[in-house]
């Protein structure tokens, strides 16, 4: 049997995993820094309290239960030795046959110190859990101090990056401005602060229909959002965002979703490596000016089809797709077969603003919805992409509770002994 070794478990390297199970041709290991599978689309509801971790989260080992050929290894790469077939880890070494880099991508600070080191990230379940417990902490602050400044600096957000992450906070935090915040802290009765939505193009959700991006941009004005296009967050210093065009925003809170990057490893060629450090790869997604390694997801840029010729979306069904299609071509080479180049097939886009509000668009035919329609479309579609009936079940029914209440019960503040809690 082959060994195959993957490096990273979302959405590109669970289907990869999932779709070599019980392969007699393969033993599989899968490495990851986490021992468990999350989904990534839904953590700001995580971090905002309408969610539980445990809901859009699952242990790799669990799912790989009845799998004989799929294994797991906790573990962090250190380095790759190509002409030894060796990949080193944090905690001991692996020998693989084939090596597939599915390791996702990381925030971009756009090298801002300042920002990295003040900013809330929105990238993984501990960013989640992390922007939750500082949010709450910062309400139950509020409601103390008697410095009408500081307190509006504690309820004010600014939220930079207008892709659908930043759309989406903002509008569940508005949402929570109107609905919860005044039931669960009455003391701040006649106080508020604001929500800033800051991006640098000229329109919100600059990839999806022109339709998309008044609908989304009127929704959240609507909601008292305060929305700032054709400007770039510049730096973070003293609670200050500043801008690059020489307005400051007092908050206690930067939201960072402004932009993300790949991953570089020592052992892969620098020559292998393109735009935003994502891996070269050809149409089977091998890595370019290697053998037997290859790379799927927001790691790998393909320009093999003419109409994204800047590289495929670094979006779920990207990762999905290609996934299951290098599993196809492992088992195709197993059994001596031609493999086929990867071609991607883009299902559309969608973005929730608020309660029954959402957009979406699809590509073929040419479709725009928008409301209650949009909203529950994209309720089916979050709750059918998560890992497993678990989830989606305790997903569901968070859910419910949420919309026909307007409320949720998830507002605890839980963290380890050593994190700060002043």
């Amino acid at each position: 049997m082959k060994h195959i070794i993957i490096v990273g478990g979302g959405f590109a390297g669970i289907n990869l995993a999932r779709s070599l199970g019980g392969n007699k041709n393969y033993t599989v290991t899968l490495v990851d820094k986490n021992n468990y599978n999350f989904f990534p689309p839904l953590i700001y509801q995580v971090a905002t309290a309408f969610l539980e971790p445990a809901s859009i989260s699952y242990p790799f080992r669990k799912l790989f239960h009845h799998k004989n050929n799929l294994h797991f290894r906790l573990g962090s790469v250190v380095k790759v030795v190509p002409e030894e077939n060796k990949l080193v880890l944090n905690n001991g070494e692996l020998i693989y046959d084939y090596l597939v880099f599915a390791t996702g991508a990381e925030t971009n600070y756009f090298g801002m110190q300042n920002v990295k080191q003040h900013a809330m990230p929105m990238k993984t379940l501990h960013d989640a859990i992390a922007m939750r417990n500082r949010m709450l902490q910062q309400m139950e602050k509020a409601i103390i101090t008697k410095d009408d400044a500081e307190r509006k600096k504690l309820l004010t957000f600014v939220i930079a990056g207008g892709g659908p992450t930043g759309v989406e906070i903002s509008g569940m935090l508005a949402e929570m401005g109107r609905s919860i915040v005044l039931k669960d802290y009455p003391e701040l009765h006649g106080t508020r602060g604001e929500i800033y939505l800051v991006d640098g193009s000229e329109s919100l959700l600059s990839p999806m229909s022109k339709q998309s991006q008044k609908g989304t941009y009127d929704a959240l004005r609507r909601m008292g959002v305060r929305i700032r296009l054709n400007v770039h967050v510049k730096d973070y210093v003293n609670d200050t965002v500043i801008l690059d065009d020489g307005d400051t925003i007092e908050t206690k809170s930067l939201i960072w979703a402004a932009g993300v990057t790949a991953k570089m490893f020592e052992g892969i060629p620098a020559a292998s490596y393109g735009r935003g450090k994502r891996m070269l790869t050809d149409e089977y997604n091998k890595v370019q000016g290697t053998t037997n390694i290859y790379a799927i997801g927001d790691t790998s840029l393909q320009l093999h089809e003419p109409q994204w010729p800047n590289g495929h979306p670094q979006v779920a069904q990207t990762a999905i797709q290609q996934g299951k299609h290098l599993a196809k071509n492992f088992k195709a080479m197993a059994l001596n077969r031609a493999v086929t180049p990867f071609k991607y097939h883009d299902k559309g886009s969608m973005a929730i603003i608020g309660r029954n509000k959402a957009v979406a668009d699809l590509p073929k035919p040419v479709l725009h919805f928008k409301g209650i329609i949009a909203f529950f479309m994209w309720l089916f579609v979050h709750v059918m992409s998560l890992i497993n009936y678990r989830n989606r079940l305790k997903t569901l029914a968070n859910w419910t509770v949420a919309y026909f209440s307007k409320d949720q019960s998830l507002r605890m503040i839980i963290r380890p002994d050593n994190e700060n809690n002043t």
